[in-house]
């Protein structure tokens, strides 16, 4: 599994992660076994948040007696992100993932509260060890802007959002804001909600044609096509242990410059919108 540094924390990271948004609604002991897997073949960047249902409790599990291994993220909520409903959710986040830390916590989105209390709990939590970095999520470009005024240059470690083959709109201003300021960006539902390429499809078939040439998969592909900018990372979910070795495997893949102008062309950014999608 190729690794790189995740903006400015100083820590290597997985190129392809493991995300777990619904991992709690299926079957405990598959999900558990699927996040093992990942673990063995190099997915140590695990994300889960406190919105994510009892996710932070399968993953206590999957990572017993392996916490050193990984790269631990999650999440407080906009509605208890002031200065000490931050802290307060990060101590929940810990008892229930049963660790004394978090490599990164985030913002999950941008709401009511001030940024600056937010950021006041963050860097609280970082003298007292709890989290080792902060970052936020779904934050567009302004919004960006408006943190990094109250948490200064080298602070925001990464920003999680939307992106996948059939939106790109993080390519026009969020990912060029993220380089500039060393930020990394986090490529969440990395194969769209449900809405994957299909074979048969314009797109789809450039995919297949690609993946038949390197004889790896559609999927694998688009993971590589996503993550080809040196800023970028992807966690995509799997619900088995077979999945997660696919999504794995796409970690060591390199596109050639055809392939990705193909790709490119096959699922055009198009324009900038007036606000950054999410789910």
């Amino acid at each position: 599994m190729n690794t790189k540094p995740l903006g400015r924390t100083g820590a290597n990271v997985s190129v392809i992660g493991q995300g777990t948004w619904y991992l709690d609604h299926g079957d405990r002991k598959r999900a558990i076994a699927a996040l093992q897997r990942g673990l063995d073949l190099g997915m140590t960047h695990i994300d889960t948040a406190e919105m994510y249902g009892d996710a932070e409790l399968v993953i206590a599990d999957a990572i017993a007696g392996r916490r050193d291994e990984v790269f631990l993220v999650s999440k407080v909520l906009p509605s208890n992100a002031s200065r000490g409903g931050t802290i307060t959710a990060c101590e929940r986040s810990l008892r229930r993932l049963k660790t004394d830390r978090l490599d990164c916590y985030l913002l999950h989105w941008r709401g009511s509260y001030p940024l600056e209390d937010t950021v006041a709990a963050f860097e609280e939590l970082v003298k007292d060890g709890k989290i080792k970095s902060w970052g936020v999520s779904n934050f567009d470009a302004d919004d960006l802007d408006d943190i990094l005024d109250v948490s200064g240059e080298g602070r925001i470690a990464c920003n999680q959002v939307l992106y996948h083959l059939k939106e790109r709109a993080i390519e026009h201003a969020v990912i060029p804001w993220c380089e500039k300021h060393g930020v990394a960006v986090v490529a969440y539902s990395p194969f769209g909600h449900d809405d994957f390429p299909a074979s048969n499809s314009k797109g789809g078939a450039v995919l297949a044609r690609i993946a038949e040439a390197r004889r790896v998969t559609p999927r694998q592909v688009a993971l590589s096509f996503l993550t080809r900018a040196t800023t970028v990372f992807a966690i995509p979910k799997a619900s088995s242990a077979e999945h997660a070795a696919e999504n794995a495997a796409a970690g060591d893949l390199v596109l050639t410059k055809d392939e990705i102008s193909a790709l490119d062309a096959a699922f055009p950014r198009g324009p900038k919108p007036r606000s950054l999608p999410m789910l």
